[in-house]
């Protein structure tokens, strides 16, 4: 918890001065219980005094002005300790989200999505809550204990004091048996909440196949299950903290009661050191040593599930990419060239590699195809190419240059990417192809639209280009989401277009246009594309063919139709021996 307080950065000043206003405070309400005994000794010496009523209401006046004073510094400490709270958390969320924004799938197979959301959003504001109470009470608390601790100590009576010390070991004592008790079971129920987020998400994720299915009552019974562990840890944590409030108060009143029967006792032996305004004040010190008990019980009882809460966020913040970019790019002496040397890689724990030997050069301007089966590796190449992930032997090189080697900004200007599933934001459709280049001229976003086959649709829609698109692109088909994403990789006009099996969600007549425009339109840019449909990649340089993750053929469509028996299948079953000018016998 104490790294997100320090993340105020240059604000650290307003803790020092939340201290010294806490402090103002506490020597305020130190003062009144004193002031009160003023009062009292007024009152029960009235015959002696000469005018028993102005010396009261100036002794009052006196004490209302520490009343007064004490207030204001409430109020400020207050004020100030909503600002630092705010601030910290504030920067420890960007700081989240911008550790999140360096992740690859290392990182994201650690860290699953619903719990990157869970710990941004839950963890944070609660350990925002507790922070603010933490500013105000927890060196309010035991300040003000103290000061009341030593007050009762210049009184003189052992006896009093022994007491006090007594209910003191009690209450640390029954709050270190609750913490004990309570504090792991906040591990299980944030991941709970987890496990709740997950379930939740996948649910309106995956609504029309639950209601497809009539799996309604599975999901219900599911999620039912993950709440009622959840519901059962937290009422076991709950009911052990709230035990300390009531057994505080417990021991609180029996110190009040030994109080006035030391008071009482001391009274009747005649001691002449001791005086019923005595025992006035001494009420108001155990009072103000419960206030500061009580306040202190509070932020333990948020503290555990801060804690957790803390560590959860300072994980995420604390991990180190393990793809991480080159502090420089070194001298780039080509353009445009893509060599895979050896490249294997294999997942953590995985028994074999999922590509295995991977060898090909794409020079400027050319075109390289990847086919096979489903699980055969391409779109693997395709995250190692664009370095989501580092490969396990061998090297990949880009313009000449290991990809190891590059700054990752630097890298990731050299492709224009358009993954399997587009993505597009909430937000208009101009932002939305412009998020790499936000600075592009109306000039590249209309011919990006118009090579995409996407200008004829965007005019009719509300608005043009300023037309608000819904999360995820749901407010326009799958094949106009497709051909935004195309026009937003064609915005950034890279030296190379990486598409992961882009096209699909097309009909064959604009998969061929446009296919066309950009080769006639975008000349001297290589292309990288991974297609199921033989009929994508017919105009293709080189067409590697993959078979569970080894190279099994590389050349044109029409050398692979001679040589790789699996291409020529995979061909076959998409078009007829006629059509691919194969003599059939």
């Amino acid at each position: 918890m104490f790294k997100i307080i320090g993340r105020i950065g240059r604000q650290w000043w307003m803790i020092l001065i939340i201290v010294l206003v806490v402090v103002a405070n506490v020597v305020c309400d130190f003062l009144l219980p004193i002031q009160l005994g003023k009062i009292i000794k007024v009152l029960q010496e009235a015959r002696e005094i000469q005018d028993p009523v102005t010396t009261v209401i100036v002794e009052g006046v006196y004490m209302l002005l520490i009343a007064g004073v004490s207030a204001v510094t409430a109020v400020i400490s207050s004020k100030l300790s909503s600002m630092v709270t705010a601030r910290a958390i504030s920067v420890t969320r960007y700081q989240l989200f911008k550790r999140i924004g360096t992740f690859s799938f290392p990182e994201m197979d650690k860290f699953s999505t619903s719990t990157l959301v869970t710990r941004t959003t839950n963890d944070l504001t609660f350990v925002g809550n507790t922070l603010n109470i933490f500013f105000r009470f927890v060196l309010y608390g035991p300040l003000i204990a103290a000061a009341a601790i030593i007050g009762m100590v210049f009184l003189g009576k052992w006896q009093m004091t022994l007491a006090i010390a007594i209910a003191l070991g009690l209450i640390m004592a029954f709050i270190l048996i609750v913490l004990k008790i309570v504090l792991p079971r906040y591990d299980a129920i944030q991941g709970r909440l987890d496990k709740v987020a997950l379930v939740t998400r996948e649910n309106l994720d995956g609504l029309r196949v639950i209601r497809a299915y009539t799996a309604e009552k599975y999901q219900e019974d599911k999620f039912a299950g993950i709440s009622e562990k959840l519901m059962k840890d937290e009422v076991f944590s709950n009911r052990g903290l709230n035990l300390l409030t009531p057994i505080v108060q417990l021991i609180f009143g029996a110190l009040n009661v030994a109080i006035y029967f030391i008071g009482a006792n001391l009274i009747a032996g005649n001691d002449p050191t001791f005086q019923y305004a005595d025992i006035a004040v001494v009420v108001q010190f155990s009072a103000l040593i419960l206030t500061g008990f009580i306040l202190l019980v509070a932020v333990m009882l948020q503290m555990p599930r801060t804690i957790v809460c803390a560590n959860r966020v300072n994980e995420v913040i604390d991990t180190e990419p393990a793809v991480k970019g080159a502090e420089s790019t070194p001298e780039i002496r080509e353009e445009g060239t893509i060599e895979f040397k050896n490249v294997t890689f294999t997942f953590p724990g995985a028994e074999r590699p999922v590509v295995e030997n991977v060898s090909f050069k794409v020079g400027k301007g050319e075109t390289i195809a990847f086919i096979g089966a489903t699980g055969s590796g391409k779109s693997t190449i395709i995250n190692l190419l664009l370095r989501f992930m580092d490969v396990t032997k061998g090297e990949i090189l880009v313009d000449g240059v290991n990809v190891k080697d590059y700054r990752t900004e630097d890298l990731n200007a050299r492709f224009g990417y358009v993954p399997q599933k587009g993505y597009l934001f909430h937000d208009t459709l101009q932002n939305n192809i412009t998020i790499g280049r936000p600075d592009a001229s109306p000039v590249v976003v209309d011919k990006a639209l118009d090579i995409s086959q996407s200008k004829e649709f965007v005019s009719k829609l509300p608005g043009g280009v300023d037309y608000e698109i819904s999360q995820g692109g749901k407010n326009v088909s799958g094949g106009q989401r497709q051909r935004l994403c195309i026009a937003r990789a064609l915005v950034m006009e890279p030296e190379i277009f990486v598409f992961d099996d882009s096209f699909s969600a097309l009909d064959y007549r604009t998969d061929k246009i446009l296919r066309g425009e950009i080769k006639k339109r975008c000349a001297g840019v290589t292309n990288v594309i991974v297609a199921q449909r033989v009929g994508t990649i017919l105009d293709a340089g080189q067409i590697v063919c993959l078979d569970e993750g080894r190279v099994m053929g590389i050349g044109t469509h029409r050398q692979l139709l001679d040589t790789c028996p699996i291409y020529r299948e995979i061909a076959l079953s998409q078009m007829t021996a006629e059509e691919l000018g194969i003599q059939e016998g």
